[in-house]
């Protein structure tokens, strides 16, 4: 936390990541219904708060794909981060990146779908919050190519980014690009996320911009449509798939869309103990934290089910 940054008496993710959760009787709650596709978060989910794949995971993963079920990565980082999300995904099957913006077939090496957003949209969001919300700090990927997508993040001097990656530290007046941006991020000084995230939605009409949250201390700026829910509805084409297919796991704000499009189709959610309580309320399931092999735990209870009529 820096020293202009409010305290955080609300939500702290890393307060479950270490909680193991009994399943109970997970085949009697799934009753006939099984997989035919595998969809996590990241960060706070299938990555441990290091940042790593855990063994037990890794091993799951590979026995998704050996029972042949598509293991997809669904995550808010942006295609600058593309070489962490295929290290984490040993380089097989469909990654969605920047909340969905940005879907990659890691294996042929090919962008499926890149969404950008204008200049004047951009500028004239971040002056709606700003009416509501204060002075904010900002940062912006790029998007007009796929090799802008892949430069550095342009970042407002006193932003606070969370990843150690390259960055152009940028006055104010020169962090937009003249052309497309793929997302912008507006941190504010004395509000937490939730409580921006909640003045924004108030005056952004959903028509010109998405927005949303993953629980890193600012919120997160896209183009309308844009949402980790259409993001993998580009992987579930790919694979043939359904939403009701799908089993998801979760623990942000930023995973409700592709958690409530999974749920309202017939899927199963699942909520990690350390979940946001919006995404615990909004899953149908619950496993342990991301420190202690959640998603791992959960899809073996799955694989380990006899198949209906067995």
């Amino acid at each position: 936390m820096t020293a202009d940054q409010p305290a955080r008496a609300a939500f702290v993710p890393e307060s479950g990541a270490h909680e193991v959760v009994d399943l109970g009787d997970l085949g009697a709650r799934l009753g006939s219904w099984r997989p035919r596709l595998v969809a996590s978060d990241l960060d706070g989910t299938f990555l441990t708060s290091t940042g790593e794949v855990s063994p037990r995971n890794h091993a799951v993963m590979a026995a998704c794909r050996a029972a042949g079920i598509p293991f997809v990565g669904v995550t808010g980082r942006g295609p600058r981060l593309l070489e962490s999300v295929r290290g984490a995904l040993d380089g097989q099957g469909i990654a969605v990146l920047a909340q969905g913006g940005y879907v990659v077939d890691l294996e042929r090496d090919e962008v499926l779908r890149t969404v950008g957003m204008s200049r004047e949209v951009a500028t004239a969001v971040i002056e709606s919050i700003e009416r509501v919300a204060g002075d904010l700090i900002v940062a912006v990927e790029d998007a007009a190519e796929q090799a802008d997508a892949m430069a550095p993040l342009r970042v407002q001097h006193g932003f606070d980014w969370p990843y150690p990656e390259p960055a152009h530290l940028l006055p104010r007046h020169e962090v937009l690009p003249v052309g497309a941006v793929l997302k912008v991020f507006l941190r504010s000084s004395r509000l937490d996320e939730d409580e921006l995230l909640a003045r924004a939605r108030a005056v952004v009409d959903p028509r010109v911009a998405e927005l949303t949250h993953a629980g890193l201390g600012f919120i997160e700026v896209l183009p309308p449509g844009v949402t980790k829910a259409t993001g993998l509805a580009v992987a579930l084409d790919h694979f043939g798939a359904r939403f009701s297919d799908v089993l998801v796991f979760g623990d942000m704000p930023n995973d409700l869309p592709m958690i409530e499009a999974v749920t309202a189709a017939g899927g199963r959610a699942v909520a990690m103990a350390n979940a946001h309580p919006a995404v615990r309320a909004a899953a149908s399931d619950r496993t342990s934290g991301s420190d202690a092999d959640g998603v791992a735990r959960y899809v073996e209870a799955v694989l380990a089910l006899e198949e209906p009529g067995v």
